[in-house]
């Protein structure tokens, strides 16, 4: 008998008679409405796992006409992007977020600009997401403009190119952060001091060599465009940046690296040919991952609170989902520079 009772569907009323409620304040406690308290909202919950009660999203949504699903836009291929511990560790973020709101999420992703652009417009006509993250801000974004045109929620990690106070978005302070990372380098005596970014359509990178430049002019030092190189967010982009520097006539003493994978690429190829880190060349890098720490040397690096960013772009996608005239959001989240062993004083 007790096998029959398992094998049978448990329904909202089960749920509401074993919570003592009604229910209509189960369903809305599923909706996760405000004017259900706190404290009748956990009853509901633990009624519901008791009784082992999965609402059905899919009914809902078709009669609500929303999906409660996210959908996270990657700014390349997920083959190479996740090779970056900066994702994983966003979505980590986002993830929290939506699933304190009772969001799932869809990931989309191409191996060209295009194939982005084509996958997210096929999910956004299809309905299949009330909402998009953008991962990434790069200039003149033919999505940015499209989602704009169409009105549709989303959010971006990260300063949109144009018209920044009509787009929420969850950002750092990269100039400073660029800034913070060179008078680093210029504090423990660097003059000869490179400035290695991502792809230069990017923001960030945008961002970060601007306080590079503003670091170096403050300090009276000379900006060189040859100290400047861009390259891929991955370890080999690292090492191609690397050797093209090392084949300067002057190379640099002291590196600002946009990222801490690309700074694992430069220092293979610096033991490679025999440089030391510090000693003969010191780095700061950008996103304090695990990397940082687990690098030998370990490495100086900016952490921009990685976590934070996805989670409260999450949060403030789902409240603009919510709430179609939530007010548009700028939210800086703070960096620190975290000293570990890559540095030395000239």
């Amino acid at each position: 008998m007790k096998e029959r009772r398992e094998l049978m569907t448990v329904t909202i009323k089960d749920v509401a008679k074993r919570a003592n409620v009604a229910p209509s304040t189960v369903s809305r406690v599923i909706a996760d409405s405000p004017r259900i308290s706190e404290k009748t909202k956990q009853r509901v919950r633990e009624a519901m796992k008791e009784l082992g009660y999965h609402p059905n999203f899919i009914a809902r949504s078709l009669a609500s006409q929303t999906t409660q699903v996210i959908g996270i836009v990657m700014p390349s291929s997920a083959d190479q992007a996740l090779q970056n511990p900066f994702f994983p560790e966003v979505i980590r973020g986002i993830s929290k977020a939506a699933h304190e709101k009772r969001y799932a999420l869809q990931m989309s992703t191409g191996e060209k600009e295009s194939d982005i652009y084509e996958r997210v417009v096929e999910m956004l006509q299809g309905r299949r997401v009330d909402g998009v993250i953008l991962l990434y801000s790069r200039q003149n974004d033919k999505l940015m403009k499209y989602l704009q045109k169409h009105d549709f929620p989303f959010v971006v990690i990260g300063k949109p190119h144009q018209k920044a106070e009509q787009v929420t978005h969850v950002d750092n302070d990269n100039v400073q952060a660029g800034k913070d990372a060179t008078n680093y380098l210029i504090a423990h005596g660097h003059e000869r001091i490179a400035f290695v970014g991502g792809n230069p359509q990017y923001l960030v990178t945008v961002d970060r060599q601007s306080g590079y430049a503003a670091s170096l002019h403050e300090a009276g030092l000379p900006y060189r465009s040859e100290y400047v190189v861009y390259e891929e967010f991955l370890q080999e982009g690292g090492q191609e940046a690397m050797k093209e520097l090392l084949s300067l006539p002057e190379p640099p003493t002291g590196l600002v690296v946009a990222d801490d994978l690309m700074a694992l690429g430069m220092l293979k190829t610096l033991d490679e040919i025999g440089l030391r880190v510090p000693e003969d060349v010191s780095i700061v890098s950008f996103n304090n991952t695990l990397l940082a720490e687990m690098s030998r040397p370990p490495l100086t690096s900016v952490d921009i609170g990685i976590f934070q960013l996805g989670y409260e772009a999450a949060k403030s996608l789902i409240e603009k989902i919510t709430n179609p005239n939530e007010p548009i959001k700028r939210i800086i989240i703070p960096h620190r520079l975290v000293e570990r062993g890559s540095c030395a004083k000239r």
